[in-house]
């Protein structure tokens, strides 16, 4: 959110620390975003950057009303949103594309929407455009903290929360950088959102991020090397703008590689593999700075996860503010208790597999016994007759099968106090 002086383009790579520390060249080798779009809704993009040009798609501008969402003079930070673009699908440029702006998701699609803030008017109208424009993933790295938010959001933008979920769509929101604690500002503080927190280079807190508990997740917030506005202009800035840029495109990577997953059930992915660091260890997780850990994006890239339910860690947002899924007036409880009778479910089912294949193994072993003592007596003893082999002297009995044992159900993450084993952060190479 806060910009320092230009970084010279000589040293942009090098300078782009979060890249190593995340371990981005490994992750895409997996992944890099292809075929997801994200959405910037912020202050415009500029789609002629060297290190963004054809990763930006027709958008819109929410001020002017027409397609072209690039920023323009009068907005207050008019490199801010090129920024964001860039943290999440900058392609560098040059030989290999060794030079320039490298995004974690460099393969991934922007649509940029400039938003219109006039009058306090939220990110309703934004954010049901992104997601009817093909928007898989919504970034907003902007905060409100008008008199109308403290209370959270409004009418119309649950609603628009409600519906991005309805269609599967993925919100990450900034925690802002105010270095307060409490509840977090406005879209952060709204369930559904996934709220993001600031790491220094050492995956330490960031003494910036406002924290509380909302807060889902952190990502690297100083320090980041990002795209500019005009021209081919680069900037350096700190806040959790950039860590949320680089929480949407981790998202991203996993939307790519995992298509069939719901927006909760990549933030479930997102959710299980982050790490906290050592300074840290030994935290209730979620802890209202951390949350869950520091992104690891080839962790979740490659670890198994279990696929989680629906809305994951995701709270649901009602028509007025309460954990309800969208549509359905079912509160937080209810759908604890849907979980908890298809995780019994799912235990009858693989204890009952379990038993038929038992019964399966047992018919096996009894027909080549009975098999095996019909051919001795014909042959008169352990051997076949002359010039052919001799099979099944000596039965061997068949490996167990899979779901010979039942599986006994996953712990659900989000109901856990104590933090899982998730390695640490920044990873060892």
């Amino acid at each position: 959110m806060a910009a320092a002086p230009i970084a010279s383009a000589d040293q942009t790579r090098r300078d782009q620390w979060a890249l190593e520390t995340l371990q981005a060249e490994s992750a895409w080798n997996i992944s890099k975003g292809e075929g997801v779009t994200v959405a910037v809704i912020d202050t415009g993009v500029n789609a002629q950057h060297i290190d963004l040009r054809h990763n930006v798609l027709k958008g819109k501008d929410f001020i002017d009303g027409d397609d072209d969402a690039s920023p323009e003079s009068t907005d207050a930070q008019p490199s801010h949103g090129t920024g964001m673009a860039s943290v999440i699908a900058g392609h560098g440029h040059g030989p290999g594309a060794a030079d320039g702006v490298m995004g974690l998701a460099p393969a991934a699609k922007i649509l940029p929407i400039r938003v219109n803030l006039e009058g306090n008017s939220g990110f309703a109208d934004e954010i049901h455009y992104a997601v009817d424009n093909g928007a898989s993933i919504i970034n907003i790295s902007m905060i409100l903290q008008d008199s109308q938010y403290k209370d959270g959001a409004s009418a119309e933008d649950l609603e628009a929360v409600a519906y991005a979920l309805e269609k599967d769509v993925l919100i990450v929101a900034g925690a802002g950088n105010d270095g307060k604690g409490g509840d977090l500002p406005f879209p952060a503080n709204t369930p559904g959102v996934v709220a993001v927190g600031g790491v220094d280079r050492t995956g330490s807190f960031w003494e910036d991020s406002n924290y509380g508990p909302e807060v889902l997740l952190t990502a690297p917030a100083t320090r980041i090397v990002s795209a500019g506005w005009p021209g081919n202009k680069l900037r350096i800035s700190d806040g959790t703008s950039d860590s949320t840029a680089y929480v949407s495109a981790a998202a991203a990577l996993l939307r790519s590689k995992f298509p069939d997953l719901t927006a909760g059930q990549i933030a479930n992915r997102l959710v299980r593999t982050a790490a906290l660091p050592e300074s840290a260890k030994g935290l209730t997780l979620p802890d209202e700075k951390y949350g869950y850990g520091v992104i690891r994006p080839l962790a979740a890239l490659t670890e198994d996860i279990p696929v989680g339910s629906k809305y994951g860690p995701l709270k649901v947002p009602g028509a007025e503010g309460s954990s309800a899924a969208p549509g359905t007036g079912k509160s937080d409880t209810d759908h604890a208790a849907e979980n908890k009778e298809a995780d019994q479910k799912q235990l009858v089912f693989f204890v009952v597999l379990g038993l038929i294949a038992l019964a399966v193994i047992g018919l096996i072993v009894f027909l080549i016994v009975k098999l095996s003592r019909r051919n001795k007596n014909k042959t008169g003893g352990s051997g076949g007759p002359a010039g052919y082999p001799q099979y099944g002297q000596h039965p061997v009995s068949p490996q167990p099968h899979a779901y010979q044992q039942p599986v006994s159900p996953q712990q659900n993450p989000y109901q856990q106090q104590s933090p899982p084993p998730h390695g640490q952060w920044p990873p060892q190479q």
